[in-house]
């Protein structure tokens, strides 16, 4: 299995510049600079002051990297999966095991060197639709972690024929990285695939028009695809067997990115097998996906009940931003602490709290939107690995971000939205970050007094309980138990 760019010179030099940012963002602790035992970004230098008053925008394309980076093995999702097949009428059938998908042996030998010993549950009923003959059509919704790029990536390499050289799978990534991410589960799963390759129509990886393509597989974003298609000339769309569009839910929040893969799609044969994944499916996302896979099948997750019935909720009244402080200074001092992540509304806010808690000597770490995803990466990672006890965050970390050690989430200042409301969706996000799997969980709310309306708003928004607690009564603060 080979990944190339164009050959020449200036490919090559191209080709070593992707291999190492694709070493880095496939191993994010190799860029890890730690000052001491506390990952923290430069504080002095390390935020544009004119945006630290800013809230941070959850970038969907990032979020998206960073959970796949983060995830080194498969989560099992606890979501109930449902079928709507396209012929009602025909069977439906799962797999409990790789071998009954009747795979070519190089296959099956690049499963199992990836670590797979069986399939997931979305793999499960996704597998057996995606290796049908002939070709059926799918809409997937399905999370990082659980097995969704490597059953697109079997599917591709299952109908690949080796001897023919000229492109006959086409993926379509939101961003080059993502697009370098997939590419590297092709290499990996595709290694005993001694003929078959792969290449990236990415940015950068400028390919002179006439140029004859052998390579099987691209992989690329949907502008430089076009261009590769359209106006170089380099692809012919009517050769494509599969087609995979992934991401679905960045793609239509990327502007020209739907237009841009519907003037694809359109161009591709009807015999065309065509797969879509989506981690969310909003009504947007549904219309562009009826609209652009036609007869498909379609696998749903049901949606996630967060629930706060095994989080205990408080609250502690404050003058400012140093009572908060020595409230929680408080707190962490009289309850046995797993792991706590601080939720701050602003990065002037995360900043400020993290030089607190370094001068006080405990163990931090800062994460917020202006690092990059493979510096986010790897502060997680290091949190997980319990390197930190403390991870100060905006919130960028709201959703998705799941560590089984954490036992107490902080919102030092409530979510809020542009109104100046309370921003439900998120607060639910933010203490969701604990009382996972199965455990029981503490959330403390830091709250102005000018503020209280609001958390009563989110109290009886939740028909939840958020009891008062007193930050100088070490008494009450001890007797608090999961």
């Amino acid at each position: 299995m080979a990944s190339l760019l164009w050959e020449g010179d200036p490919g090559a030099a191209e080709s070593e510049r992707l291999n190492s940012h694709f070493s880095n963002l496939t191993h994010p602790r190799k860029n890890l600079r730690v000052i001491k035992s506390t990952t923290v970004p430069n504080l002095d230098d390390s935020i544009d002051n004119t945006k630290e008053d800013e809230e941070d925008v959850v970038d969907l394309a990032a979020n998206s990297l960073l959970n796949k980076l983060i995830r080194q093995s498969l989560v099992e999702s606890s979501h109930r999966v449902e079928v709507l097949q396209k012929d009602p009428s025909s069977p439906l059938y799962s797999v409990k095991t790789f071998e009954e998908l009747r795979l070519k042996e190089e296959l099956l030998k690049g499963i199992y060197a990836m670590g797979f010993n069986r399939p997931s549950k979305i793999q499960e009923m996704a597998l057996p639709m995606m290796l049908a003959y002939p070709p059926q059509n799918l809409i997937a919704q399905s999370q990082s972690g659980t097995g969704k790029t490597a059953a697109f990536v079997l599917a591709m390499l299952s109908r690949v024929n080796a001897l023919e050289l000229f492109p006959q799978c086409l993926c379509l990534a939101p961003t080059y990285e993502l697009a370098l991410q997939t590419g590297r589960v092709v290499e990996r799963m595709g290694k005993f695939c001694v003929d078959v390759q792969v290449m990236y129509a990415i940015r950068g990886n400028q390919i002179p028009r006439g140029t004859d393509i052998t390579k099987q597989i691209i992989i690329g974003t949907p502008g430089t695809v076009l261009d590769w298609c359209f106006k170089r000339k380099l692809i012919d769309l009517t050769k494509i067997r599969v087609f995979v569009l992934d991401e679905a839910d960045v793609m239509i929040d990327t502007q020209g990115f739907s237009d841009q893969s519907i003037r694809i799609q359109r161009a591709l044969p009807s015999e065309c097998q065509m797969l879509l994944f989506s981690a969310t499916f909003e009504d947007s996302v549904w219309k562009f996906a009826e609209r652009i896979i036609p007869d498909p099948n379609v696998i749903k997750l049901r949606k996630e009940e967060l629930t706060l019935n095994n989080i205990r909720q408080y609250y502690v009244l404050c003058g400012n931003r140093k009572d908060k402080y020595q409230a929680l200074c408080n707190i962490y001092g009289g309850i046995t602490i797993g792991q706590a992540i601080i939720f701050c509304q602003t990065r002037r806010n995360a900043k400020w709290l993290t030089v607190e808690m370094m001068q006080d000597g405990h163990q931090v770490s800062l994460l917020s939107g202006e690092l990059t995803v493979d510096q986010r990466a790897s502060i997680i990672q290091r949190f997980r690995d319990g390197k930190e006890k403390v991870l100060i965050t905006t919130n960028v970390c709201a959703r998705g971000i799941d560590v089984k050690q954490v036992t107490i989430v902080v919102n030092f200042d409530l979510p809020v939205n542009q109104s100046e409301e309370p921003d439900y969706e998120t607060y639910l996000h933010r203490i969701g970050r604990t009382g996972r799997f199965g455990k029981k969980g503490l959330a403390f709310n830091m709250i102005e007094v000018d503020k209280l309306s609001l958390l009563m708003k989110i109290q009886d928004h939740f028909n939840s309980n958020i009891k008062q607690l007193d930050p100088e009564d070490m008494d009450e603060i001890e007797k608090i138990e999961y």
